[in-house]
């Protein structure tokens, strides 16, 4: 068809350029078709007033088809032929608004989100505990207790650098039994005993505490940073930098001799680290359900762990939620550090963000997710052993929300007693170091501060009757 238009079309000069339908050429140039002093021409379009068509019908023809073509041409652009209606929709030109619009950072989005929640939920502290979300975080050094190096415990004590975990059986031995933590009120027993049945204060942690997990942080208000990690003749690096909030639930786990441990949710493997440096976990099986992570959790081992401790370890990439099935009453303590909305990186950093538009039905999900892997670590526990759940985030809805959910599934589902163990006590061994929340319904909360900015961090502790 187009060599047929091209055909009919008139005919075109050596020093003329091509001409648009019914348009004038930009410069005067010579055109065959006009007379000898004419400096400039117009190509009339068939069937307009200047058209002159030879040949009668034929020429009749060539300006229909001349249309034709136009109309053709602005409908595939979107826009009407003239004394036309609007184009049919095929032919309609969509803009592309959305890769020119301006688009909102996750991490505006999740602060705005955390705006309206969690300034309900803590009231008069929410500003401090903002600011501290988007500061520096402040981080623990967790010796370890493999490495051949021993003078990193004086090197970090001559730079003003304490052991927050070594005085707490000291702490624990002049606690009196019937003193109150503080912060603990009327208010929070009475909820406690409305929403599950309490167990009695839970076994003394100096098991756990006086074992050799040792993890130095610097004081309130002091913001200095750690040196990177050094290896040691055998290849060990000395200590293993996290956030010392991290440790509670390890603590709280109080792990004893010869006990079967389960480290659901694994990677990228502080948590694992730690319990390995107890120097009594040696049935442990640290699963993560991500082949990335599971390699992440690879390689912390090897660069902390000698090979005959790392062989003794069971690491698994098994879908946590089917672990009940997999090996369900098998463990005398299963640590659950579920996935969550991690406050503190979903405010500061935009790769892996869990607010990210495309991820916003993950997001949502993640309650019934962590209430089934839950699940899964109270099914996978035998009868009296305990289970730590864990989370990075200040929601209600991920913490004591999954915990009286789990409870009331457990009893109604699988008939099975659950009891909230009680962690206040935590309160007063740490509060030199953390800052609590008193009005935490279960189990405890470290909220962040610009004092000692470590956390979040939620922890519970069930027991299977």
């Amino acid at each position: 068809m187009a060599a047929g238009l091209r055909a009919l079309l008139p005919p075109r000069g050596p020093f003329c350029r091509r001409v648009p339908f019914g348009g004038r050429c930009p410069r005067p140039v010579p055109h065959p078709g006009a007379p000898g002093g004419a400096r400039e021409a117009v190509v009339p379009l068939g069937g307009g007033a200047g058209a002159a068509p030879e040949g009668g019908g034929a020429g009749r023809m060539a300006g229909v088809m001349a249309a034709a073509a136009v109309g053709m041409l602005l409908l595939r652009r979107g826009r009407p032929p003239p004394g036309l209606g609007p184009a049919p929709r095929r032919y309609r030109y969509k803009e592309k608004w959305a890769a020119t619009a301006p688009r909102i950072p996750p991490t505006r989005l999740a602060l705005h989100h955390f705006d309206v929640t969690y300034s309900l939920q803590l009231r008069d502290r929410w500003p401090s505990v903002r600011a501290g979300l988007l500061c520096e975080q402040k981080y623990g050094a967790l010796l370890n207790n493999f490495s051949a190096v021993r003078h990193v415990a004086q090197e970090l004590e001559l730079l003003n650098a304490t052991d927050f975990v070594s005085p707490a059986p000291k702490k624990e031995a002049g606690r009196g039994d019937g003193v109150s933590p503080e912060g603990s009120g009327e208010g929070r027993t009475a909820v406690r005993a409305e929403t599950v049945t309490q167990a009695g204060t839970s076994p003394p942690l100096r098991a756990s505490i006086r074992s050799n997990i040792r993890c130095y942080t610097f004081p309130r208000g002091d913001i200095t940073r750690f040196r990177p990690a050094r290896p040691d003749t055998l290849g060990l690096l000395d200590y293993y930098l996290m956030d010392a909030a991290s440790l509670l639930p390890v603590l709280a786990l109080n792990v004893q001799p010869d006990d079967f441990v389960l480290d659901l949710c694994a990677a990228p493997g502080g948590k694992t680290l730690a319990l390995l440096q107890t120097g009594i976990c040696v049935h442990l099986a640290a699963n993560d359900v991500s082949i990335s992570r599971t390699k992440r959790l690879y390689q912390i081992l090897h660069s902390y762990v000698p090979r005959e401790i790392r062989e003794t370890v069971r690491v698994t990439s098994y879908d946590g939620r089917d672990w009940g099935q997999l090996e369900g009453g098998t463990f005398h303590k299963v640590l659950v550090d579920v996935p969550c909305t991690t406050d503190r990186h979903s405010v500061m950093e935009q790769d892996n963000n869990i607010f990210h538009r495309r991820r916003t039905k993950e997001r949502q999900m993640l309650p019934m997710l962590q209430l089934q892997l839950l699940m899964a670590g109270i099914l996978a526990t035998k009868p009296g052993g305990e289970v730590v759940y864990s989370t990075c985030s200040l929601s209600p809805l991920q913490n004591e929300h999954v915990i009286e959910r789990a409870v009331e599934v457990a009893e109604t589902q699988y008939n099975i007693s659950v009891q909230v163990e009680d962690l206040s006590h935590f309160r007063t061994l740490f509060q030199d170091t953390f800052s609590f929340f008193s009005d935490c319904r279960l189990g405890e909360l470290v909220l962040p501060h610009l004092t000692a900015n470590f956390g979040p961090m939620y922890f519970c502790k069930l027991r299977r009757m």
